[in-house]
């Protein structure tokens, strides 16, 4: 199944909840919404939290798609959980090895919500493959995370690649997601190399029409 994410990073900031509305439309636009966490010490930036998400959940039934870029995110998952994430996405870089990962993705997993994993532009696939048996999606992070609006490093549809040669010939069911500067002229490249979780930020929010451009990319 291909999903696009519209990252709530690039919206509104001063009226969140017509924003998301826009990119649902009652259930007929967009099925995840990208919820970027930063916490300026994993990235330089800082977004929002928990109590940010918890009063969004009552807008709608769009999949909150929650991206930790926090260090120790295993801190986090329960206020998040509670917040009414359906997913949890936390980084390999953000752990202090294999075993606080695994401890990790069975705290998310405990919750009775989906587990991503995800990786820098730096970080090998090879990061991820002790883990692909556990997890639901895997994030492959086409930009340095920590701000919106930059463009794509071209590359990163290796990776996808890569791991969607895996997932194949593993016979995984994990997702793969891509973040970071995609448009209309670059989401067929990364959806030939095998992502199917697609997040765009500026390319929908920043769009005069946002219905048009969730069509335009669901229609290529």
């Amino acid at each position: 199944m291909f999903i696009i994410a519209p990252s709530l990073l690039a919206s509104d900031f001063s009226d969140l909840g017509s924003e998301i509305k826009k990119v649902y439309m009652g259930g007929k636009g967009c099925q995840y919404l990208h919820l970027d966490v930063m916490d300026g010490i994993f990235v330089q930036n800082i977004s929002f939290g928990a109590p940010v998400i918890a009063p969004l959940r009552k807008i709608c039934g769009i999949t909150f798609d929650t991206h930790l870029m926090i260090v120790n995110p295993i801190r986090y998952v329960a206020d998040f959980a509670d917040a009414g994430a359906d997913i949890i996405t936390f980084h390999t870089e953000a752990c202090d090895g294999a075993g606080e990962i695994l401890k990790t993705i069975d705290s998310i997993k405990a919750r009775g919500i989906k587990c991503g994993l995800s990786i820098k532009p730096a970080t090998p696939t090879g990061a991820l493959a002790p883990f692909l048996d556990k997890i639901d999606m895997a994030l492959v992070m086409s930009v340095e995370p920590g701000f919106g609006g930059q463009r794509f490093i071209e590359g990163s549809s290796e990776k996808i690649k890569e791991l969607h040669e895996i997932k194949t010939g593993g016979n995984y069911g994990f997702d793969i997601e891509v973040d970071g500067g995609i448009t209309l002229e670059n989401v067929k490249k990364v959806r030939d190399a095998g992502a199917n979780v697609i997040v765009a930020g500026s390319s929908i929010f920043g769009a005069e029409n946002i219905s048009g451009a969730i069509e335009a990319f669901m229609s290529i």
